[in-house]
């Protein structure tokens, strides 16, 4: 036994050899500002050895903890293994260390807080803009809804729907009337759609079943099942009234076989608001749709208005006092967000680049001279995900702030991409600055506790959602017949969410009152065991997780325990930042 472990060693003494060679060939030329180093290791009565022995050297004598070998730090090259210790040390200094040691200025820090103001500027100006259009969009889709619905009331609570058929032709009629006769009645800027000079005209399509005989008093049917439509087209030069209308078009409804009237026409307006604001007016084409549903055949007609906008640039505009359709002053901004977003990009990538570098010789550097291997929690600490944070950051920023400009410009009208890419990259920035938070003792504190409970957080909530989704099943199929609240499930994941927070409860025990006395007995069961178990239990083991990590990590900082291998060998440097 004792031959076979003198050989292993001769063997590792051999990788080790070899390990140091290439670790040596791996480290750069020492630069001029490096002398300190020499100086610093040179001086005292003990060695270099002697500084970097305390712990490691009780970890590494002796017997090896797989009972290899054993090996002794007096053949380690103690030079090398203090300028990498302080190597590391200065690569996980904050910036203002970083500065007090070689005087290096905090570009990174400088830049992010450079980046949280204008950016908070872009987002707030383009916010304003998406706010009229949002505005704009909103009020057009009430004025389609009481010029084209009868009797649409601006208090309508729940779904419009008709009874009769003589209220289905009569809404058709009435929608058809108000469009020929648009301009005399809105007191919006609202035009008809022309293609090659000519009006677009309005579209009544039925949609019906091929054929069916239905007869319920006998319990028969027959019925095929594919779907035909057919169009008829208005056009708004047209004067038609309800008789006209029904006996030159044929139109005429069959109720047995019909499943929906879709009505579709264009609108076109200009939205004057903005001309306030320094900007160029947006034209605007609302493509609407009125659907009365009959799909459930029920004897209940829902009817729905969709609108669909396109905005575009006018096609000849001027406006007095303004000398051009770009704010040039926006422009600037967001060509300085653009460029600050790149600095940083190119930053953050050559620091992320350097750990990675880095990390490659620590473990090098460790198997060579201590026979041990860096862990992977330990690798990732090279990797700061603070960066891969800010580079997400920087990469949508820039996205949004080029669909930005092409908004402002007119070459592109997507608002909803552009808010969603800037608000996304304005939340990123205001939470990536939280890393400078961190290296002040007090606030660092709840860093490391989302940090530390995340891969517990995430497996509890694993297990706690086996069980919401459980429930969330079981009402949708139980309750959702009997209950507005379960009817679909992403209504129930809504619902039994809201129940968790305390919203609405009485409200949803209320409406199963009415209900038969086995599913009322059930609804009673399901909800109170629903409530007391994810409030009074999960909750409670949630937040319980939470403040267990924060004690350890408060016991572990009062302490000043060290939490891996790798910071106890960096924490054997006790030279301060000022030291140089």
């Amino acid at each position: 036994m004792t031959q076979r472990n003198d050989s292993h060693c001769s063997e590792v003494a051999v990788v080790t050899h070899r390990d140091k060679l290439l670790f040596r060939k791996t480290q750069k030329p020492r630069s001029v500002g490096d002398h300190s180093l020499d100086r610093m290791s040179s001086s005292g009565p003990g060695s270099l050895m002697e500084e970097s022995e305390p712990l490691l050297t009780r970890r590494s004598n002796g017997r090896r903890p797989n009972g290899h070998c054993t090996w002794s730090t007096h053949s380690l090259d103690s030079k090398a293994v203090e300028d990498f210790r302080r190597r590391l040390k200065f690569f996980f200094m904050n910036p203002c260390e970083k500065y007090r040691a070689r005087g290096r200025k905090p570009w990174k820090l400088m830049l992010q807080i450079l980046k949280i103001f204008i950016i908070t500027v872009q987002l707030v100006s383009f916010g304003l803009s998406n706010e009229m259009v949002a505005t704009f969009k909103e009020d057009n889709l009430m004025t389609f809804k009481h010029l084209f619905l009868k009797g649409f009331k601006d208090h309508w609570h729940g779904s419009y729907t008709l009874y009769t058929k003589a209220d289905m032709y009569d809404h058709i009629y009435h929608i058809i009337n108000r469009y020929n006769d648009l301009e005399n009645l809105t007191i919006g800027n609202l035009a008809y759609e022309k293609v090659d000079g000519k009006y677009t005209p309005l579209f009544v399509c039925r949609l019906f079943y091929r054929n069916s005989t239905i007869n319920p008093a006998r319990d028969t049917f027959y019925i095929d099942p594919h779907i035909d439509e057919d169009c008829v087209s208005i056009s708004p030069v047209q004067s038609l009234d309800n008789i006209y209308l029904a006996k030159k078009i044929n139109f005429s409804l069959d109720f047995k076989r019909l499943v929906s009237v879709n009505i579709n026409f264009t609108l076109k307006t200009i939205n004057l608001q903005t001309v306030r604001h320094h900007e160029l007016p947006d034209c605007y084409g609302f493509h609407i749709k009125i659907i009365f549903d009959n799909r459930a055949h029920s004897g209940r007609i829902k009817v729905g208005v969709e609108n669909d906008v396109t905005i575009y640039e006018c096609r000849d505009y001027n406006v007095r006092g303004n000398s051009g359709k770009i704010d040039y002053l926006l422009l600037m901004l967001d060509s300085l967000v653009i460029l600050a977003c790149v600095a940083s990009l190119i930053l953050c990538l050559r620091s992320v680049v350097k750990g990675i570098q880095l990390q490659f010789e620590s473990n090098i550097f460790f198997h060579a001279y201590f026979n041990k291997l860096v862990t992977w929690s330990e690798r990732m600490e090279f990797v700061k995900g603070w960066y891969i944070f800010i580079i997400i950051s920087d990469t949508l920023t820039i996205s949004g702030s080029v669909l930005k400009i092409g908004i402002q410009t007119k070459f592109l009208t997507n608002y909803d991409v552009c808010s969603i890419v800037l608000g996304t990259a304005t939340m990123l920035v205001w939470i990536g600055f939280i890393q400078y938070l961190g290296y002040f003792k007090k606030y660092n504190i709840l860093i490391l506790t989302l940090r530390a409970a995340f891969p517990n957080v995430i497996r509890f909530c694993c297990c706690a959602a086996m069980i919401y989704l459980g429930y969330c099943f079981c009402g949708w199929i139980v309750l959702g017949p009997h209950h507005d609240k379960f009817r679909t499930l992403d209504k129930v994941t809504e619902c039994l969410f809201s129940l968790i927070n305390g919203d609405d409860m009485f409200a949803t025990f209320l409406n199963m009152r009415d209900k038969s006395y086995m599913v009322w007995l059930f609804s009673r069961v399901y909800l109170y065991t629903f409530t007391s178990l994810f409030i009074y239990m999960v909750l409670s083991l949630f937040i319980a997780l939470i403040t267990d990590t924060y004690e350890t990590i408060k016991h572990h900082q009062k302490d000043g325990e060290p939490v891996s291998l790798l910071h106890a060998f960096i924490a054997e440097c006790q030279d301060q930042p000022e030291s140089g």
